[in-house]
């Protein structure tokens, strides 16, 4: 069952080494990103999945202990999901952390997490609604109190600078996001067009329909905690709990 969740944007800046002197612009943010994980401590959970978006090579489960890096981004900062992994199984994952479970594990090591174990899911942006809520079922399913951690971004079109350029129909597409994901209206984000969301580059629309399909008669209620768009992309923080 879903006792609780958080959902966070997933911008390398919002990591202060990687933003370098425009670490300010994004404090709002990461204050907000602060108070939606202690939402997620406070539901005492069994355990904590956190979901992300990630290109191919990404895709699928992370386990505990996996290590992520900046080193993409010109930052020599490195992160692991949780603790770490090898010391309890003698194993662990060859492969790193896409970019958005990376800011994930910063965030929770940030703010001491060492509330549940943690595991990890890249989720491919073309995911079809139907896989994402059937995912979320499937993670429910797994324990008695599970709560996730779900990154993703709105639209990259909100202004001439943007990533994505102007777009007229980001904004509207970002309040409804806002708007859904600030209420818990289950419904309202199954329902988000996958190929709008496509066009307006917004990362976060198949992370969000996962947390969708987790949150089924879980009867949660919604807060946001921030909604803005620096740099022409929209960031929502919001809680379920």
């Amino acid at each position: 069952m879903l006792v609780a969740a958080a959902v966070c944007p997933c911008p390398p800046l919002l990591v202060p080494d990687v933003a370098a002197g425009a670490a300010p612009e994004l404090a709002a943010a990461r204050a907000a990103c602060t108070d939606a994980l202690g939402v997620l401590a406070a539901a005492r959970p069994d355990r904590l999945v956190v979901v992300g978006p990630a290109e191919q090579g990404g895709r699928g489960p992370h386990p505990e202990g996996t290590r992520g890096s900046f080193r993409g981004f010109g930052v020599d900062l490195d992160v692991r999901l949780g603790r770490d992994g090898q010391a309890e199984t003698g194993a662990v994952s060859e492969r790193q952390l896409p970019p958005s479970l990376a800011v994930a594990a910063w965030l929770l090591e940030r703010t001491g997490w060492s509330d549940a174990p943690i595991e990890g899911l890249g989720v491919g942006e073309p995911l079809e609604a139907e896989r994402c809520i059937q995912t979320g079922r499937d993670i429910v399913a797994q324990a008695d109190r599970v709560a996730l951690l779900v990154m993703g971004d709105a639209s990259a079109c909100r202004t001439l600078k943007a990533p994505g350029y102007l777009d007229e129909r980001a904004a509207p597409f970002d309040a409804e996001v806002a708007r859904a994901l600030g209420s818990a209206d289950v419904a309202a984000v199954k329902a988000l067009d996958a190929e709008l969301a496509y066009e307006l580059k917004a990362s976060g629309r198949a992370p969000w329909q996962v947390l969708a399909g987790a949150a089924e008669g879980a009867g949660l209620g919604g807060a946001l905690l921030y909604e803005d768009a620096p740099y022409g992309v929209g960031y929502v923080v919001a809680t379920w709990s």
